[in-house]
């Protein structure tokens, strides 16, 4: 379904709809590599704890840690890509759409362009006078900018993001495998535990203000949901490993 292009002009929000897609933009490979960075320290925890509350020999736990490393990175590139890729083709479909509107009726187009102007609080005549100076040097451009918030050549690489989700996965499932292979095993799960609160707490933190939102909160609620998942599994697996 289109999103109306011929909003109302008191509502476009031209300059602050195309600064918000170029932060957008420019952040997406920081939201990709955090957050998946924090899938990774959770699900390889609950992973190897939940192995580990078997009491599964060394090889068995190593095994199942990489595997969980392997299968959640390539997962997680994988979903990234699709993502982006949706959201991309999206963007094409309207800046498609955009482009046989210009041709169509272009003086409509620069008519609007220049309401877009004049809704932000611009004289209607100089309005009309920066339309057709932006119009005369890329009417697409223009508009994709001003009226549907898109930078035509900085369109999100599904590539970029996929990779960077997929290296930030394999860099935070590291930790809580690495913790528990290299502690003693009687102390490993509760080092490995503690291990996960503290990079949780960060991602958390890093996802807080990469959004502009409350860190501390964040990390907290961050926090508390590794911990739930991590503690779940371990019972889980604790139940099996009396069973076999």
């Amino acid at each position: 379904m289109w999103i109306s292009r011929k909003q109302d002009p008191a509502d476009a929000g031209a300059g602050g709809k195309s600064q918000s897609a170029a932060i957008a933009s420019r952040l997406n490979w920081l939201r990709a590599s955090v957050m998946g960075a924090n899938d990774g320290i959770v699900s390889t925890a609950g992973m190897v704890v939940g192995v580990a509350g078997a009491a599964v020999d060394t090889s068995a736990l190593v095994a199942a840690g990489v595997a969980a490393v392997i299968a959640g990175a390539l997962s997680m590139g994988v979903g990234e890509y699709l993502s982006v890729s949706s959201q991309r083709d999206s963007q094409k479909a309207e800046l498609a759409h955009e482009q046989r509107e210009l041709d169509t009726d272009p003086a409509y187009e620069t008519s609007h362009l220049a309401e877009l102007f004049s809704a932000q609080g611009i004289d209607p005549p100089l309005a009309r006078q920066v339309a057709e100076q932006l119009m005369a040097q890329g009417a697409l451009t223009a508009h994709a900018r001003y009226e549907l918030g898109i930078e035509p050549g900085r369109l999100t690489s599904p590539w970029h993001a996929a990779w960077s989700s997929t290296a930030s996965f394999v860099l935070g499932a590291l930790i809580p495998l690495i913790t528990i292979l290299s502690s003693p095993r009687p102390i490993a799960v509760p080092v490995t535990m503690g291990s996960v609160v503290i990079a949780l707490a960060i991602t958390g933190s890093l996802a807080a203000r990469l959004g502009r939102a409350p860190w501390k909160r964040a990390a907290l609620r961050t926090v508390a949901g590794g911990l739930a998942a991590t503690a779940i599994t371990f019972g889980i697996g604790s139940l099996i490993g009396q069973q076999l």
